[in-house]
């Protein structure tokens, strides 16, 4: 199993706003093929930076499956307008 784990700051001001897209969009990701589950972290010293983790069978599930499908449109489509910066976008697998 792959953790992405995506660090992701937005627009000051619009968490509450984010919350509710990301609602959506977790909808949508839960129908990409080898998505495992999500988790989502808000900042405390920082409340307008956010932690998604997001499990995948395979490294490809994510990178080529669900990248390159339409519903990776439709995810950044809810939660695209409220970055205030691109995503740090990193991968994880066991020690």
């Amino acid at each position: 199993m792959i953790l992405e784990s995506a660090f992701m700051t937005i627009h000051q001001g619009q968490a509450t706003e984010f919350l509710a897209a990301l609602e959506q969009a977790k909808l949508v990701i839960a129908e990409a093929q080898g998505f495992r589950g999500i988790e989502v972290r808000r900042g405390v010293e920082r409340p307008d930076t956010f932690l998604l983790c997001i499990s995948w069978d395979t490294l490809e599930d994510h990178t080529e499956g669900f990248r390159g499908s339409p519903l990776f449109a439709a995810w950044r489509g809810h939660i695209g307008g409220f970055f205030a910066e691109p995503p740090l976008v990193e991968h994880w697998t066991t020690a």
